[in-house]
């Protein structure tokens, strides 16, 4: 929907290719299909088999690389990186990938997720002696793995691997080799593909799609892979866990034509959208969802309602991602650079209005306002998922539980505060049971804390909220 003005983001996406010629350009087309996962910095980095080359910067993928920056970007192997940047976490050397170099040579880090142990490390790695560049959790990934037992690489990021807590997808790269890693549950998408007789990983499947790159798997919970000229080898780090996916994956972040664990996202959405009629019907007379991850819910809640969907909003596709708002009633009407009513569409109608979720309730409460200035008669809310109640640890900014309409309201509450005639959530079970389609998975389902505040792994007491880190 509205990342920037609703507050709801996802740290980054990660992409890497071994073995391929022009790899810095197709790592920019991969970073390019995930640039919906991170907006404020991206880097790439490559190898040619004897040093790394790093290119990174604040901006769009677009914004940050030009044609003779990739040119200079020679190697077979390249992994990148696009990332939101979180509170205080904003600074140029924050930016992935991390490069640290050694006279046994260079290791690169990019990193999709949030470690919840991370500030208990870092105490302890700064009691020992190490000297942190950086305010990210990916830093300590680094000194831990240099600080391990083992001499050989992958015993060593195995070991440092096994030591840190939360949700992370990992992608490491030395000047001959790429690892990549999957938390023990998990928690952040990641897959496996090739192009050709190049190996490719990916956050979604969509940077596989944009390049021609072929899918083959899910880089499981607990996995290591070490890409090198000879292959794919296979090893574990952690023992198997029932894989608890984010379920934000599907009713938000990811993209509709991306498939998670070999699910389409887009059809996952309409089963949620056809789920939420069946638990929540209403008397109205067209179906509108709030743009983007939103219509196919939307579209979901039609075909099972029986009633039209039409584009009742319309998103403005040439706003830039910052305006000036120069005081608080423009930034009120700020919303309004984002979407518009469509009044032909809206007027005298009975609108069910179909959004994936609500945060703080602002923008909710701006597009009902905005529908019925429109001529809406009646305007019913239908959110495509539970209402988020809790923090989440892993790397969402979902912000904390005071700042959380869910956490502190009822739903008729909620409904009074926005302008709704009705509001209405999808139950935790019609999620689960959209997501999974009663598979057997479906009874540990993904994970689901924001809604139920039932946490898959650990929090640690000293835990640091990922968007409130200093």
């Amino acid at each position: 929907m509205l990342g920037e003005i609703k507050g709801l983001n996802e740290e980054c996406g990660i992409f890497g290719i071994w073995g391929h010629p022009e790899s810095a350009q197709l790592t920019y087309y991969g970073l390019h299909a995930l640039q919906h996962r991170g907006q404020e910095g991206a880097g790439i980095i490559t190898s040619d088999g004897e040093q790394l080359k790093l290119a990174k910067g604040h901006g769009l993928i677009n914004e940050v690389f030009s044609q003779h920056q990739l040119d200079e970007l020679k190697g077979h192997a390249s992994m990148g990186h696009v990332r939101y940047a979180t509170a205080g976490d904003g600074g140029y050397e924050n930016i992935q990938p991390l490069l640290f170099r050694s006279q046994t040579g260079g290791l690169a880090l990019a990193h999709n997720g949030n470690l919840v142990n991370a500030q208990a490390l870092k105490n302890q790695l700064e009691a020992q002696g190490s000297i942190l560049q950086t305010t990210s959790d990916t830093e300590v990934v680094a000194h831990l793995i240099k600080r391990a037992r083992h001499l050989e690489l992958d015993q060593a990021i195995a070991e440092a691997l096994s030591m840190i807590k939360g949700a992370y997808a990992f992608l490491m790269m030395t000047e001959e080799k790429m690892f990549v890693a999957n938390d023990p549950r998990g928690l952040r998408p990641l897959c496996l593909g090739h192009l050709g007789e190049s190996w490719v990983v990916s956050s979604e499947t969509c940077a596989f799609d944009i390049i021609g790159a072929t899918y083959d798997r899910e880089v499981k919970p607990g996995e290591l892979l070490i890409i090198s000229d000879e292959g794919v080898e296979s090893k574990r780090f952690s023992a198997p866990i029932q894989r608890t996916l984010c379920s934000m994956e599907y009713v938000y972040f990811s993209r509709p034509d991306s498939n998670l664990d070999g699910k389409n996202v887009h059809a996952s959405r309409k089963r949620m959208g056809k789920a939420l009629a069946k638990e929540a019907p209403i008397e109205a007379d067209v179906v509108t969802g709030v743009p983007d991850s939103s219509i196919s819910a939307a579209i979901g809640y039609a075909e099972e309602a029986g009633l039209p969907y039409e584009l009742g909003l319309i998103k403005n596709r040439y706003v830039g991602r910052t305006f000036i708002q120069p005081s608080q009633e423009l930034r009120e009407q700020g919303v309004k650079m984002k979407l518009s009513a469509v009044r032909g569409i809206v007027e005298g109608k009975r609108v069910v209005m179909v959004d994936d979720s609500i945060v703080r309730g602002t923008t909710s409460r701006r597009i009902v306002k905005m529908l019925k200035e429109a001529g809406a008669k009646e305007v019913h809310v239908r959110i495509a998922s539970p209402p988020i109640k809790n923090p989440c640890y892993y790397g969402i900014d979902t912000s904390n539980s005071g700042e959380l309409i869910a956490a502190n309201n009822t739903v008729e509450e909620i409904e009074e505060q926005i302008g709704a005639d009705s509001l209405a959530y999808l139950t935790p079970e019609g999620l689960n049971e959209a997501i999974y389609e009663g598979e057997e998975s479906m009874e540990h389902g993904g994970c689901m804390a924001c809604f139920t505040g039932n946490y898959p792994t650990e929090i640690y007491p000293n835990t640091v909220h990922p968007y409130e880190k200093a």
